[in-house]
């Protein structure tokens, strides 16, 4: 740990300063790839879905509307979360985390690991932290010059340590943390019921196709319908998969580090450090209002490193965070 420390402010690599403007903003517009290409399959899909089935296929009005209604309200809730997820406002790490340039001028001066972990044990000794490294020494960012908070990781796609974090998404080009933890479970949750109800209700007619008793009406909107189910099919299950996985990390309150990496305590390794219960765990993703639960607001409960409104309680031999 000490021996990584080091001051990172210092100059800029020696090249053009035009050619690393150029390749930060080329950077910035390829991790928007993955998020296009989202948005693109949505787009196809609301044509092959609307226009191609519901317009030119079905012939029940009833059904016309229904499955149009149902659709809508679908893709307004899939599309709302997947905003949020997006573009949640991920707050910097508190200021009381970071060091003044005095303590970071003695660590850099401290000639021995001993003499940097205890100016960064005295520094943290009123930091509301319970977790170490694995040498049992104070888990610090020599980027960011800051302490690191209970579960904070520095994330080098966004070069930034990041509350909560539990891996960054490519899918919604953003960090999936504490700030949108909530929005990008039920992302995973409204895409997955998208996609089964576009592939239930596509089934008959791909059954149709199959049997040859689809008919020559519409004949080149019938291939939308027949990708339509396979795509939705093919994403159903990588969505059930995920989504059922990060329901398994909710009701253990683990990230995903956490579930490969158990968080390490001045007892020891714990995987199930953080959990208090199935219950209390889902209310400190999607808060204690049950009107809120489906709904991409920020609810999630704000324990330990976001305010001081913590309650601590014994377990094994430290304290941890508990909602109050």
């Amino acid at each position: 740990m000490a021996s990584s420390i080091q001051n990172n402010r210092v100059s800029a690599p020696g090249y053009c300063v035009c050619c690393r403007v150029c390749n930060m903003w080329c950077w910035r517009a390829f991790k928007w790839l993955p998020v296009l290409l989202i948005v693109s399959i949505v787009t196809w899909s609301y044509y092959a879905y609307v226009i191609q089935l519901c317009f030119f296929t079905i012939e029940s009005t009833v059904q016309q509307c229904v499955y149009w209604v149902l659709y809508h309200i679908l893709l307004m809730m899939f599309a709302w979360s997947y905003w949020r997820t997006i573009f949640a406002d991920i707050k910097p790490i508190p200021d009381k985390y970071k060091l003044p340039d005095e303590e970071l001028e003695k660590l850099l001066s401290a000639e021995s690991e001993d003499a940097q972990r205890t100016i960064l044990e005295n520094f943290a000794k009123d930091l509301p932290i319970v977790t170490r490294t694995m040498s049992g020494s104070v888990r610090y960012c020599n980027r960011c010059v800051l302490v690191k908070p209970d579960r904070a990781h520095h994330c080098s796609i966004c070069s930034r340590c990041v509350l909560k974090m539990d891996h960054h998404c490519p899918w919604v080009n953003n960090c999936v943390c504490f700030h949108n933890y909530k929005f990008f479970m039920l992302f995973l949750g409204y895409a997955l019921l998208y996609c089964l109800f576009i592939m239930s209700t596509c089934l008959p007619y791909f059954i149709r196709f199959w049997k040859g008793d689809f008919g020559t009406a519409a004949s080149a909107g019938r291939y939308h319908i027949v990708f339509a189910f396979f795509v939705s099919l093919m994403f159903a299950i990588s969505l059930g998969s995920l989504f059922g996985y990060h329901c398994y990390l909710v009701a253990n309150n683990r990230t995903t580090l956490e579930a490969f990496r158990a968080p390490m305590f001045r007892s020891g390794a714990d995987k199930n450090g953080f959990s208090m219960g199935a219950y209390n765990n889902f209310k400190e993703v999607f808060g204690t209002s049950p009107n809120l639960w489906m709904l991409p607001v920020f609810t999630s409960a704000e324990v330990g490193y976001e305010t001081e409104r913590w309650r601590l309680f014994p377990r094994k031999g430290r304290t941890v965070p508990q909602i109050v």
